[in-house]
């Protein structure tokens, strides 16, 4: 038994002895609970036995397995912590390790192998390592070895969970699956996980019918009556427009240009489907409403079903892509949006949404609804003008072994949302300088400090220390974005800082084309913000510039 398992347990009582069972008890145990005695859970119960006798007596205690064979089942024969009640958390990380800890504080041990003392025992190596196939392994061998020597292979160490760890699961409000009809966490989203597409099954149950009968009318019969849905025409490659409103009374002329189009039958408003059902306008005009946060508002009355959503200043668009994606999870309905994270004019659509049929249930309608009482989808944020300086950095710069052009580039970066710096400062590569020229713009109001350069890994590249000697706080450095892998996002009090690696000089466009709104808007940049940039981060260099109307950054 390696390092801090307080040495060798050395009585031949407690080498045979697993929790209450002998070892031959607990191999029969095994056997009943697991259908055989897999040297797994043999080995495992040794495991579980060492780590409750590190926890003192009367403590309450979780347990976390870090794989999902084996191991688990030896925790719950050998202890209050099933997977059922919650006390036993599976963090599969392919490791043979399990922890047991104290439920308030999260002080506990956790005990798994060490490889050297198991490659001094050869069934036990071979099994472990899947060195031989199963067949070919000496099944009583290796039990017999677990029996002898199994204690001497852990590796007991203290350990302190997270606080996440800590947290009593609970699955919250319950309601009724659209779809499906059966309860689940409404935590889940505003479907259950198994009509999200996580069902085990290659088809799902059958679900009850949710298309409202209509009744079909012939062209002939419907002159004189009135639609129940726009009518779409479409040249290809020409137009395509509303020629018939919902509600239009249809005359003869009308009848010859459905005729035109390929349409023989319609709906009509005097022929509504029974039962409770909701028109795809009404559908539409709830959710545009329901999904309009600041900024951002329905364009008009609903078209060929559909409401489409305008920014109403300019700004950063936003949208909460998680409950976006609940939403869509739910039948008949849809909403698409624009990139959240995209710098939008006032006036241009960022989103649209509709009901899929003609008539939607209302069971769907107040469930698409009900997703959307936490608040809006869509917001837009306005950019700010705060007070900016730009500070770059090299040794090289400063003393004009080469021209600068880092302040002509960050310049029209700054200039393109109405931002003139008050201060362009080229300090050496010196921690000391860069520290303080820090510290006094700072002084001077600084609320948005952009560096350049100093980023990479040289051992002249001194901005990141002296960054951190000013006593920047919060620092992110380096992003899943090409090019502009060594961005680096901090504070300073109240100074936001973005650091631009020397790529900037070369590339039209990088990282800080995109981060820059986000600063302007006062968005919170966490490391999974950065983490989620990396689908589309990748930038296609083209001959012509084309950003932001392609795919990097998206």
């Amino acid at each position: 038994m390696s390092e801090s398992s307080a040495g060798q347990v050395g009585t031949q009582a407690i080498e045979e002895f697993i929790g209450p069972y002998t070892f031959d008890e607990f191999v029969d145990a095994a056997r009943s609970f697991h259908n055989y005695p897999a040297p797994g859970l043999l080995l495992g119960g040794i495991m579980v036995d060492e780590a409750m006798r590190r926890i003192p007596e009367g403590v309450l205690f979780d347990a976390v397995s870090e794989t999902a064979w084996c191991l688990p089942d030896a925790v719950q024969m050998l202890t209050p912590c099933t997977i059922g009640n919650g006390w036993l958390k599976i963090i599969n990380l392919g490791r043979y390790a399990v922890t047991l800890y104290d439920k308030r504080t999260g002080e506990g041990v956790r005990v798994g192998l060490d490889l050297d003392e198991v490659a001094r025992h050869k069934d036990i190596d071979i099994w472990l390592m899947k060195r031989l196939p199963k067949p070919e392994q000496d099944s009583d061998g290796l039990r017999e070895a677990i029996r002898l020597h199994g204690r001497s292979l852990l590796s007991v160490h203290p350990a302190q969970v997270r606080e996440s760890m800590m947290q009593r699961r609970g699955k919250g409000a319950i309601g009724a699956c659209a779809i499906c009809g059966e309860a689940y966490p409404l935590k889940h989203g505003g479907v259950c996980r198994g009509c999200q597409g996580q069902a085990p099954y290659m088809a799902e149950p059958p679900i009850a019918h949710t298309e409202a009968e209509l009744r079909t009318v012939p062209l002939k019969e419907a002159v004189g009556r009135r639609i129940a849905h726009d009518v779409t025409r479409i040249e290809p490659g020409v137009s395509k427009g509303v020629f018939l409103r919902k509600g239009q009374k249809i005359d003869i002329g009308d009848v010859c240009r459905l005729q035109q189009i390929g349409r023989a039958n319609v709906y009509l408003e005097d022929e509504q489907p029974r039962g409770d059902w909701v028109h795809e306008d009404i559908a539409a005009e709830a959710f545009a409403h329901a999904m309009s946060g600041p900024g951002v508002t329905a364009e008009g009355a609903p078209r060929e079903g559909k409401v489409n959503l305008v920014a109403e200043i300019d700004g950063l668009f936003l949208a909460d892509v998680s409950r976006l994606e609940q939403f869509n999870c739910l039948p008949q309905v849809m909403a698409g949006c624009r990139k959240s994270g995209s710098v939008i004019k006032a006036g241009t659509r960022v989103a649209g949404t509709r009901a899929i049929p003609l008539y939607l249930s209302r069971r769907h309608f107040q469930a698409a609804l009900g997703l959307l009482d936490d608040g809006p989808l869509f917001s837009m944020h306005a950019l700010n003008k705060p007070k900016t300086a730009v500070l770059i950095t090299g040794t090289e710069v400063f003393e004009g072994l080469i021209e600068d052009k880092f302040a002509e580039t960050t310049a029209s970066k700054l200039a393109a949302f109405g931002i003139d710096p008050f201060s362009i400062r080229i300090e050496p590569d010196d921690t000391d300088r860069i520290a303080a020229a820090v510290e006094e713009l700072a002084q001077e109001g600084c609320e948005l400090l952009l560096t350049t350069a100093g980023l990479s890994v040289d051992p002249d590249d001194l901005t990141r220390k002296g960054l951190l000697q000013a006593g920047v706080a919060d620092m992110l450095y380096g992003m899943p974005v090409l090019p502009g892998a060594m961005t680096l996002i901090a504070r300073r009090g109240t100074m936001r800082i973005l650091g631009t690696p020397a790529c900037a000089l070369f590339h039209k466009t990088t990282s800080l084309d995109i981060l820059l709104p986000r600063l302007l808007a006062d968005m919170e940049i966490t490391r999974a913000d950065l983490a989620a940039l990396a689908n589309g981060g990748l930038c296609r260099e083209c001959r012509v510039c084309v950003y932001p109307k392609c795919s990097f950054g998206t």
